[in-house]
């Protein structure tokens, strides 16, 4: 089942994402932010593209405009293999 696409860009999700993680820190502080962002978002990614290519690595790493063992390599981090 889909949900909904809410009126907000990726760019704006993205933004508001962030404004809760930062409000929902408190007295913490954050770190490693750009990487947790970039596996939250690059992992989800890779799968729904894999899957809508019934795991053709090729058109999947063309579709994202990488390189296919820079795709291998991604998959293998994420333990997509």
């Amino acid at each position: 089942m889909t949900k909904p696409i809410p009126n907000h860009s990726l760019s704006e999700q993205v933004t508001l994402t962030l404004e809760h993680y930062f409000e929902t820190l408190q007295e913490e502080s954050a770190c490693d932010l750009y990487e947790m962002v970039i596996q939250q978002i690059e992992k989800p990614l890779i799968e729904f593209v894999l899957d809508k290519t019934e795991q053709n690595q090729s058109r999947s790493a063309q579709i994202l405009g990488i390189n296919r063992n820079t795709l291998r390599k991604k998959m293998q981090k994420y333990d997509l293999i």
